[in-house]
């Protein structure tokens, strides 16, 4: 695949150019998409929209692994721009999955299966769809395909054919661009600034802000971490800001006694396409702030650290 570059993206042409294509595809069938409010999924399912209009199914796969309030919220705006979005509950498969799973890869492939067999190949089977439209992007495709991380989305380009294994076959048309394009497109689709210029977010959601075991009671604890640090970051103009919630509780103490808790490891970033990051330089206010804050707010935490090493060696995200 040839890169098409932000600076030589001309936003307007790109959209009409790929409507053609996708169209052309699909043709007279009917196609289904996975809507999770980032960027990149929101920008797909508008061009997707604008394509094939009430014949692009778009669901939002509720897999537990959401930050707060999302799946209304994602819903909500949609409907406003005039897409029909259907929740589907899918936590207990989810969960299911990933019990008793530590290892980052053995994760990564059981929310990849049970995102693309178990949840899509049962939708495909009930609505019909010969095609799933999704948002993967090149840098999802390098670091897979490099051994960086296996990003969930990527299949293709790793040998594996969807129509084979899963029933249906996937269109990915804004595989040619990295972050900093996509929004430049998002926004000609008519999409609000809050979307595009939203912080990029995992496809395995919180799970990947969780090392070690993911339970519904870990997602919990880094779920409400995460709502004080997007709050607490939302006027940095940092590119990407998160909480992380570490395996192994440390020593605390709280009301003169010690308290065996757990440690939140907060990550913000500076950057242009996610290939390379650098720590955002914070305010010891601010960072004595968030402290505080996730020490008091969220139960059970009992330290809080700041990750201040670039991309690379580091990666963004932690699992």
């Amino acid at each position: 695949m040839e890169e098409i570059k932000a600076e030589d993206l001309e936003p307007e042409k790109f959209v009409k150019e790929k409507i053609e294509e996708i169209s052309a595809i699909v043709g007279s069938n009917s196609a289904i998409n996975a809507l999770s409010g980032g960027v990149d999924s929101s920008t797909v399912t508008m061009l997707g929209h604008k394509a094939f209009g009430d014949r692009l199914k778009t669901y939002f796969i509720e897999n537990g692994l959401m930050r707060e309030g999302e799946p209304e919220q994602v819903v909500s705006l949609f409907e406003k721009l005039g897409v029909k979005v259907e929740i589907v509950d899918a936590q207990k498969q989810f969960f299911n999955a990933l019990k008793g799973m530590a290892d980052p890869e053995e994760k990564r492939e059981a929310i990849t299966q049970t995102f693309y067999r178990e949840v899509f190949g049962k939708l495909v089977r009930e609505s019909g769809a010969k095609y799933l439209l999704q948002g993967t992007i090149l840098t999802d495709v390098e670091e897979t395909v490099a051994g960086i991380k296996r990003q969930h989305n990527i299949l293709e380009q790793l040998g594996i054919d969807p129509e084979r294994e899963f029933g249906y076959k996937i269109i990915e048309p804004l595989i040619p661009l990295r972050k900093d394009g996509v929004r430049k497109v998002a926004e000609v689709l008519g999409l609000p600034a809050s979307v595009y210029n939203r912080a990029p977010f995992p496809g395995p959601a919180l799970a990947a802000r969780v090392i070690g075991e993911v339970t519904p009671e870990r997602i919990a604890v880094v779920r409400k971490a995460t709502a004080i640090v997007e709050e607490e970051f939302k006027d940095t103009g940092a590119f990407q800001s998160m909480a992380i919630l570490h395996e192994d509780r440390v020593t605390g103490m709280r009301g003169g006694k010690r308290e065996y808790g757990m440690q939140i490891e907060i990550r913000s970033w500076e950057s242009k396409d996610a290939r390379t990051a650098t720590p955002t330089r914070l305010s010891y206010d601010i960072l004595d702030r968030l402290s505080e804050r996730i020490t008091t707010e969220v139960p059970g935490v009992v330290s809080v650290t700041y990750n201040i090493t670039k991309k690379p060696p580091s990666t963004m995200e932690v699992v």
